[in-house]
């Protein structure tokens, strides 16, 4: 059997990973196809392919809220010397000016909380706070955030004192001063988002928000039908007891595992500790998705910008 050639690695192939196309898997630079980088196939027989333990919404993108019928006297958006709505939203991408003023005569954009319907509007595009449709409008263009597929031995930081191989590198062309959210492991890969929004940043990084990330975990032995139970219950860790919200089996061989787990936490190499804990060290470690972007099919090293579509659900999932 190739599992025990290839010391007993689950195999890649039919694994789906959570990504907006619905394809691919975790940096495999084509989509319905490959597998995560490094990763050496095996043929598994058995235990492959459960379906998810836990949380069913952990990890999921939470709906956009829906503008609410005004009720009572609204409170008056109106800039006088401000730009005309239509235009504001227009100049942001949501289509044409007629198009944008189909849309706030159907009650679909609110500004600053109150739901406006009349087309002569104006407001201060520097100032203003825009949904359309529940989704945040960024309308500054001068903020951008990037998904970066962290390549293995990368350190999570822009610039290393020591030399190690740094962030900098995949964003060198890049004329914004960005900086990374959260932290990889320089032996783990996958999704990290690199931004100069500040307000974004600390908002995906604080603890309330319970921001979800994914990863698809290898660890060594073949993982018994109560490691859901103990990882979605909590595990005991010399820092205090940690769990994750959602649990699912990808592929077993009776040498190694792959696992998908959702958690919030963002302790220190937390999902190395906890399967440790419980006997399965890990392996290999790729992050697949963080709230509702996901990896996707960037090849390792690789850079994409965000899309209005999904950074403003990104930006709605934290309250902005």
């Amino acid at each position: 059997m190739s599992s025990a050639r290839e010391g007993g690695r689950p195999a890649a192939r039919g694994q789906r990973s959570e990504n907006s196309s619905g394809t691919g898997r975790p940096g495999s630079g084509r989509a319905g196809g490959g597998r995560p980088a490094g990763q050496r196939s095996s043929a598994p027989r058995s235990g492959a392919g459960r379906g998810w333990a836990g949380d069913p919404q952990a990890g999921k993108s939470k709906p956009p809220r829906r503008p609410a019928a005004p009720q009572g006297p609204q409170r008056d958006v109106h800039v006088a010397d401000g730009v005309r709505l239509q235009k504001v939203l227009a100049t942001a991408g949501l289509g044409s000016r007629r198009a944008c003023e189909d849309l706030i005569a159907a009650g679909r954009v609110e500004v600053d909380g109150v739901v406006v319907r009349e087309l002569g509007v104006r407001v201060d595009p520097e100032k203003a706070v825009i949904h359309v449709d529940g989704m945040r409008v960024q309308l500054d263009q001068s903020l951008v955030t990037i998904a970066l597929n962290k390549p293995l031995g990368v350190v999570s930081t822009m610039h290393d004192p020591e030399g190690r191989p740094a962030l900098t590198q995949f964003v060198a062309t890049r004329p914004e001063r960005l900086f990374h959210v959260g932290r990889l492991d320089a032996d783990s890969e996958g999704l990290l988002l690199l931004t100069n929004d500040g307000e974004l940043a600390n908002r995906l990084s604080h603890p309330k928000y319970e921001v979800s990330k994914t990863y698809l975990v290898s660890v060594e032995g073949r993982v018994a039908g109560n490691v859901a139970n103990k990882l979605l219950h909590g595990i005991e860790l010399e820092d205090g007891p940690a769990k994750v919200d959602r649990y699912r089996v990808v592929d077993t061989t009776p040498q190694a595992s792959m696992v998908e787990v959702v958690l919030h936490e963002g302790r220190h190499r937390i999902v190395r500790r906890m399967f440790e804990e419980i006997g399965h060290p890990v392996t290999r470690l790729v992050r697949t998705r963080i709230g509702s972007i996901h990896l996707g099919n960037l090849r390792p090293g690789a850079t994409r910008v965000l899309g209005r579509t999904e950074l403003g659900t990104l930006m709605s999932e934290v309250g902005l």
